[in-house]
């Protein structure tokens, strides 16, 4: 374990500061990189790395991954075993207002990490992919062998397809041994202002109205983010089981928004001003991961229940914003 050197993307987002710090934890080397984007807060992200400072094997860089000569010194100077490339430009209705940041940074910026790293001898490259490639499928649980994911329904889910394509065909031709993680709707501490958990709870303590789409009945499989980076720890920790693998990790255990309304209600003690609305384009009704494939292989899968997990974030969120 004290050889291997794994560079996390996005290591200032959400998933990758939590990765960052547990794979420190765990004792490897780990380098991350970010390029602090403006979608939301920066001081978000670097508060999020400050909670990094402590861990000697933690070490950073601000890079942008569509910068592939940056990328090639990178990959010089560390002799990475294992990337974990969790940049992204994220957001499903986002990608209606600015499309060309989704196909630069998501398409093109994968594109340049497994163009650096085809030929560099890496032991495991793992790549955030996302629950929306299942489009607007009804039968759940959404399972990776069974389920077709060539009609995706956003911009945001278009490019996760296409970087799972790019991906496959960068295995299948250099040997690049890449696993593909889809994930389903996380949450927790340090979380996204955009996400409904985040947005949801802000807008409760403002006492503003939080737009309620389709009164509320979409589901969603919310799956807490120590759970995610459990998953994706076990994953390095073990040597992948082909060229090409992709799996998901969720918590297979959907609750309507209006669940999610109601819990963070009485953590608050705020009444919400709902304004009903219908569902907007690129949103889905449904989404629930098949998990026993990654059960299988890691003897893990997430767990934690969603009355738990927004115990946690609801703590985090008022020591954080002090309310």
């Amino acid at each position: 374990m004290d050889m291997s050197k794994v560079l996390v993307t996005g290591a200032a987002g959400f998933i990758g500061a939590h990765l960052s710090q547990k794979l420190s934890k765990a004792g490897f080397q780990v380098v991350g990189i970010d390029n602090f984007n403006t979608y939301y807060s920066p001081q978000l992200k670097k508060d999020r790395l400050q909670a990094l400072t402590n861990h000697p094997g933690f070490h950073f860089y601000e890079v942008d991954i569509t910068d592939e000569a940056v990328l090639q010194t990178l990959a010089e100077k560390h002799s990475f075993t294992h990337v974990v490339h969790l940049a992204a430009q994220p957001g499903v209705r986002y990608s209606f207002e600015d499309p060309h940041s989704y196909i630069h940074n998501n398409y093109f910026g994968t594109f340049s990490l497994l163009n650096v790293f085809k030929d560099k001898g890496l032991q495991h490259f793992l790549m955030a992919s996302s629950s929306s490639v299942y489009g607007n499928a009804l039968n759940a649980p959404f399972a990776v062998e069974t389920h077709n994911t060539d009609h995706p329904i956003s911009l945001y889910a278009a490019t996760k397809k296409g970087t799972e394509s790019l991906a496959h065909t960068y295995a299948h031709c250099f040997g690049l041994p890449i696993t593909a993680l889809r994930f389903f709707t996380v949450y927790g501490p340090w979380g996204r202002p955009d996400m409904a958990v985040y947005k949801f709870t802000e807008k409760l303590y403002k006492g503003e109205t939080i737009d309620y789409f389709d009164q509320g009945r979409p589901l969603r499989d919310y799956t807490y983010v120590d759970d995610i980076v459990t998953a994706i720890t076990k994953l390095v920790e073990k040597p992948p089981q082909q060229a090409y693998n992709i799996f998901n990790i969720g918590n297979n255990t959907p609750e309507s928004v209006a669940t999610l309304i109601a819990s963070l209600e009485e953590l608050t003690g705020k009444k919400a001003n709902l304004n009903p609305l219908p569902l907007p384009p690129g949103d889905v009704q449904k989404t629930c991961a098949d998990v026993e494939p990654l059960k299988e292989y890691t003897g893990f899968h997430p767990s934690t229940s969603l009355k738990q997990g927004l115990t946690k974030f609801s703590e985090w969120y008022k020591s954080y914003h002090q309310v």
